[in-house]
């Protein structure tokens, strides 16, 4: 199923960094870890509409790794895949 964001909202695929122990074992996710912050961005709303009837321009694309604010991600099962809808103004940055 794919998905179209509405206004200034991107669709993130969350990146979660692996833990991994001083001997070499790599430690699985668990239900105690917090949300990540950091995502590829999967699909990018038009931009938000302003005032003056134009939509402002995304400053994010398709492919693009970001940073967001902790909270600032709403969770979502689709497909049961995890992902996460981030108001542009969430955002703080693109990673390179």
């Amino acid at each position: 199923m794919k998905i179209k964001p509405l206004g200034d909202r991107v669709v993130v695929k969350p990146l979660r960094d692996e833990e991994v122990t001083a001997s070499g074992i790599v430690l699985p996710d668990t239900v105690g870890k917090e949300k990540p912050e950091r995502g590829e961005v999967i699909a990018v709303g038009p931009g938000k509409l302003l005032e003056n009837g134009n939509r402002s321009s995304m400053d994010v694309k398709v492919g693009d790794k970001i940073l967001f604010e902790k909270y600032g991600a709403d969770d979502y099962k689709l497909d049961n895949d995890e992902i996460y809808v981030v108001e542009q103004e969430k955002i703080v940055g693109i990673l390179e």
